[in-house]
Parts: C-alpha cells; structure tokens; sequence
C-alpha cells in the first residue's frame, strides 16, 4: 500500500502544479493584447489542462480511492477529518472543472474578467492545499 500512498501523493502534486500555474498563465493571457500571444496561452493553457492537470486529478482520485477502500472504509469512515479531507477534494474538483470553463472562454475569445480576478483565483488552490495537508497529517478530528 505504500507504493498506491507514494503514486496518489505524486499525481497530487502533478494536479497542484497544474492548479497553481493555470491561473497564472490566465493572469498573463488577460493582460495581452497581441495575437501571437493570445494564441500561445491557448496551446499553453490547452495542452496544460488536458496533459498535465486532468491526468493527475483522475490519478489521484484513483489512487485515494483505492487507499480508502484498501484501509478500508468502514474504519475510517467515523473520523471527522476524513469527510473534510474529502468535501476539500470536491471543491477542488469543481474548482478544476471551473478552470476548464475559464479555459474554453479564452479559446473562443470570450475572456470576461481581469487579470486581478485570477490573480485572486489563483490563491484558492494553496489555501484548500494547507487545510487537506493538516488534515490527512495531523487528523485534528
């Protein structure tokens, strides 16, 4: 189980890498002005989402997955940090999917927020980061 524990921790820092640097790239791509840049945060932000971020989510929910139902459940299943640790990670999951929406409204050229919005934007992953950490290492619950 350990090497399930060593791969779900590695897919989950793939998907923050993914989480912290997507909002950052919409930063950069609100403030441009010029075609050429526009569409090279497309790709970058395309190949981002579909390459790196989406491929660590489904990894990690897979691999977390498999840990609770190796450690089984019903032994768990009481302990309040858990249910926290999990209601964190579906916040994550709609923030991903939120980041999708964001993704696809730069590739039709319909941006509608500033750059100061995703600079905003991009502070909610690390918050939601230190709480799930605390969480699955201390289990204050």
């Amino acid at each position: 189980m350990l090497w399930v524990k060593a791969f779900h921790i590695i897919a989950m820092v793939t998907w923050f890498g993914g989480l912290f640097y997507l909002p950052r790239l919409f930063v950069y791509h609100a403030l441009s002005t010029d075609t050429i840049s526009q569409t090279r945060f497309k790709i970058m932000e395309r190949k981002l989402y579909y390459g790196i971020m989406t491929p660590g989510a489904l990894m990690t929910l897979g691999f977390g997955l498999w840990l609770l139902y190796a450690y089984g459940w019903s032994l768990y299943k009481s302990f309040l940090w858990l249910h926290l640790k999990l209601a964190l990670v579906g916040v994550l999951i709609i923030y991903h999917l939120y980041c999708g929406y964001l993704r696809r409204q730069f590739q039709r050229d319909q941006n509608q927020h500033s750059h100061i919005f995703y600079r905003a934007l991009n502070e909610a992953p690390v918050i939601i980061l230190i709480a799930i950490v605390i969480l699955a290492v201390v289990k204050p619950f």
